[in-house]
């Protein structure tokens, strides 16, 4: 049993973090440099945190820190494509989309530690159920080897726009989540609306679930240990707003990287099935991860970038 202190350490920690990296996102002009030195900043973070958890949980525990850190920062390079066509969806410019991120993460980060207990507890309870994930899992491989492309016309975004304006009139206004539309009557303040920011947050929330399902028991593959799997599934997804501001320009050259994300998921689902009969320690967990998306990583860029009909 993790002592509370553990728990209310990481949170305090956690927030401190969030405080160093309003500072720089104060201090640094430049959306490109921001993302630099918070990706720098959460990295350093999510090892140093790997160097602490070695006393309590010893090597072995900081090792399935370390996979499941690793395994969930390789599926959220899956979650960057999907942000890419909900922005240029709901038209989002490149400035908003960091506030869009920050309060999808903080949603996420309730989302996921109430998916981590209640994957653990039906593990704990129903042992039936790690053979349910793993064919989860491997439902999400088969679905990532469809080849989808992120550079695609988002022709949608007005049709959606329209039909959620006869529903509820949404503002146009992308500088808040809620706004008060002037009035066409003088005088008045006019009604509070919500508008399209808010509907790319809404978006992103969802979308975050969706991954969920996937990354969850893919994490529970490596550890069942609730604070070992809570803390890498989170430091992985605090980053990833940094991380899509640095890749979002490259992730159309990356054709290979689906196939290699697929091959994690296969892996996990392995690991799950096969864990009766074949134990899989956490280290050569961490180096089957990081061989297959950097050999993927590497084939893609070696390749060039990608036609359309092939991008992922």
């Amino acid at each position: 049993m993790t002592p509370i202190s553990h728990w209310i350490f990481f949170h305090v920690a956690l927030v401190a973090l969030l405080g160093v990296e309003y500072l720089v996102h104060l201090a640094v002009p430049d959306i490109h440099r921001k993302a630099i030195y918070a990706t720098v900043l959460w990295v350093s973070a999510a090892l140093a945190l790997a160097a602490i958890l070695s006393r309590p949980y010893h090597v072995a525990g900081a090792t399935q820190y370390l996979a499941g850190y690793a395994l969930e920062q390789a599926l959220s390079l899956d979650n960057l494509f999907v942000f890419l066509l909900l922005f240029r969806l709901f038209r989002i410019p490149a400035v908003r989309q960091p506030k869009v991120l920050f309060w999808g993460v903080a949603g996420a980060i309730v989302m996921r530690g109430a998916f981590i207990a209640g994957g653990l507890v039906l593990l704990n309870h129903f042992h039936w159920i790690s053979y349910a994930f793993a064919a989860i899992l491997l439902i999400a491989a088969v679905r990532l080897l469809r080849p989808e492309n992120p550079d695609a016309d988002s022709t949608q975004a007005p049709g959606w726009i329209a039909w959620l304006t006869r529903l509820r009139p949404i503002s146009e206004n992308q500088d808040h989540f809620f706004v008060r539309e002037p009035s066409a009557s003088s005088g008045q303040r006019g009604r509070r609306m919500a508008t399209v920011l808010l509907l790319a947050l809404v978006a992103v929330e969802l979308t975050d679930v969706v991954f969920a399902l996937d990354s969850i028991p893919a994490v529970l593959s490596i550890t069942r240990q609730p604070f070992l799997a809570y803390t890498s599934n989170i430091m992985a997804v605090m980053g990833l707003r940094s991380l899509y501001v640095l890749l979002a320009a490259v992730l159309s050259k990356l054709r290979f990287l689906h196939f290699g994300l697929a091959a994690v998921l296969a892996f996990a689902a392995a690991k799950m099935l096969l864990a009766d009969w074949v134990e899989i320690g956490p280290l050569a967990s961490l180096a089957v991860i990081a061989g297959l998306i950097g050999v993927t990583i590497g084939a893609s860029l070696l390749a060039g970038e990608a036609t359309p009909a092939a991008t992922r």
